[in-house]
């Protein structure tokens, strides 16, 4: 049994930039890292020892897809794969909760994407009341083990909460409303979730707090060129840190 846990506060947690950053000079570096990522990547499918799982979660509109295409899609596709998880299908409802992720896990040498994830099946029963508190810690603890277990495997895990206020989410909502470009992205589950902000927020806080044996990284998301940069930095960072090399021809 893990220790009890420090609560996680997200209205004690800003979600704009450090006021360090400004805008052209992170998405000049975001360039450049695009750059590494690349070439990193490609020494990461040669050395063939390791795997990467990227989770992002976030509230609706928080940015998930856009941080897919505008921090992460600089690498080789052959090497990327990107999953969305929604609500389960009818065949997914009749096992348990995990058995849907299990067959989108990365093999060694590629680097795999969740938007959204196994956390669905906590935050959204915990809103719609369908889970109990037993239920939903029950959920947490196997979370915490099998993502444990992943890392020993040789999977990489790094998990992002993309964090906006409710100001931000509700311009949002309006832009995906009023752009005909944008239209497409917008549904009436965007108002429902939003209506139900408070509620939303509460389970991710719990889920953040609970679910950490593999650690989040909860990052400012109010403005889309600090997100892209700072999840782009992270993964850049872990890759070099993986200690990569290309193997000798045999």
């Amino acid at each position: 049994m893990r220790s009890k846990q420090t609560m996680i506060h997200l209205d004690r947690i800003s979600p704009d930039p450090p006021k360090r950053w400004e805008k052209k000079g992170a998405k000049e570096k975001l360039s450049e890292l695009h750059k590494e990522l690349f070439k990193l990547q490609n020494k990461f499918f040669a050395d063939g020892r390791h795997a990467l799982l990227i989770i992002l979660q976030g509230i609706d509109t928080a940015g998930k897809s856009g941080t897919i295409r505008h921090a992460l899609m600089c690498m080789n596709p052959l090497g990327l794969r990107a999953t969305s998880f929604g609500v389960p299908t009818t065949e997914e409802a009749k096992h348990d909760f995990l058995w849907r992720i299990f067959p989108h896990l990365p093999p060694k040498g590629m680097i795999h994407v969740f938007d959204r994830s196994h956390y669905e099946d906590i935050l959204v029963p915990t809103v719609t009341k369908k889970i109990t508190a037993a239920e939903r810690e029950k959920r947490c603890e196997l979370i915490n083990t099998v993502e444990q277990h992943w890392v020993r495997s040789g999977i990489g895990v790094l998990k992002f909460y993309l964090h906006i206020d409710r100001e931000e989410q509700k311009e949002r909502i309006a832009a995906r409303k009023k752009e005909p470009l944008k239209q497409w992205k917008y549904a009436k589950a965007d108002n429902v979730g939003a209506k139900h902000w408070d509620q939303y927020r509460k389970a991710y806080e719990l889920v953040l707090t609970n679910c950490n044996a593999v650690k989040w990284n909860i990052i400012p998301a109010n403005k889309r060129w600090c997100r892209n940069y700072a999840v782009a930095k992270i993964v850049r960072d872990h890759l070099v840190g993986s200690k990569l090399k290309y193997p000798r021809s045999k």
